[in-house]
């Protein structure tokens, strides 16, 4: 029976790619499913042997662990640099999601608060 190894839902291009990678690399034997049409089912990696998940979970500990230093450490470097981006870059760059993010919340703490005035 297959089991679920990686969830792919919100994962970077290169970190699926990654990790395809590293599961060629170990030889073990495993398939994807997509999001579908729609975009509501699970796109993950299976593996297709229950016995290889102990191993297949290691690895992908180990890789995660390796990642989010290397991507850490980058981006340490790159704000060191200056060339990370701000908060204030990022609303420059997308305004109308900003606007849109602050008409949401104040209508939610409008609702919320009303009941108690």
């Amino acid at each position: 029976m297959a089991t679920l190894l990686f969830r792919l839902r919100n994962v970077p291009d290169d970190e699926a790619d990654e990790v395809r990678e590293l599961l060629d690399q170990h030889q073990l034997s495993y398939y994807e499913t997509s999001a579908g049409n729609w975009g509501i089912s699970m796109p993950a990696i299976w593996l297709n042997n229950d016995a290889d998940h102990e191993a297949a979970r290691r690895l992908l500990d180990q890789y995660q662990h390796n990642r989010a230093q290397r991507m850490r450490s980058e981006y340490e470097s790159a704000r060191a640099r200056g060339e990370a981006e701000t908060q204030l870059q990022v609303l420059r760059r997308e305004p109308l999601k900003a606007i849109s993010l602050i008409v949401v919340i104040a209508i939610f703490l409008y609702l919320s608060t009303t009941a108690f005035f």
